[in-house]
């Protein structure tokens, strides 16, 4: 059995057996077999276009891992994106750099409470953020996803870390693109398959 099914019971089968009209010489095991082997078709035949290489995202420019957080800041605020895959001089993804890690670096939980320090007559905001580079901040190491993974592994890796984005890479870990959650779910419309 595939982990992603339900496991039907005895109850389960015989009751779906009940309301098939006319005679049937099956038995639960058997029809145990044929709703496994269906799920499985189903799901592939489903999902079968869902790769991270059609979904990803291609109009990012990832950060270097020298790169400050300044202008880091700046180039996370110009992408639009909570987050940039980190790369290497031979641009390999190296680390993932996010709202979080900033949020983290300035000792803050998340937004709100960052604005409440700032508010704060007696915050001193001492961190130079033109003196730290990305390599510093970073999440690292990024989860990555392959740009041949299709729908199950794609949702087990984001399974592995609570991100919104994660980048695609090629076989030798070259960053290619980036993968948003909210892409991977749009890609699954319930309303629109068949």
């Amino acid at each position: 059995m595939n982990e992603d099914e339900t496991e039907l019971t005895d109850a389960d089968i015989l009751d779906a057996m009940q309301h098939i009209p006319g005679y049937l010489d099956i038995t639960t095991e058997d029809f145990r077999s044929i709703y496994h082997l269906a799920h499985r078709h189903a799901i592939e035949r489903l999902f079968k276009g869902v790769t991270a290489k059609r979904l990803m995202r291609t109009d990012i420019i990832p950060l270097q891992q020298n790169t400050t957080l300044d202008r880091a800041a700046m180039m996370l605020a110009e992408s639009g994106y909570k987050g940039l895959p980190v790369v290497d001089e031979n641009g390999h993804v190296a680390g993932m750099l996010t709202e979080t890690d900033f949020m983290k670096r300035l000792k803050a939980k998340n937004f709100m409470e960052l604005l409440l320090k700032l508010l704060d007559d007696s915050f001193e905001f001492t961190h130079r953020c033109h003196e730290t580079e990305v390599l510093d901040a970073m999440t690292k190491p990024a989860v990555t996803i392959g740009h041949h993974a299709g729908f199950l592994e794609i949702m087990k890796k984001f399974d592995l870390h609570p991100g919104r984005s994660m980048p695609v890479v090629d076989a030798d870990g070259k960053l290619l693109g980036l993968l948003l959650r909210k892409d991977f779910i749009a890609a699954y419309r319930p309303n629109d398959l068949p």
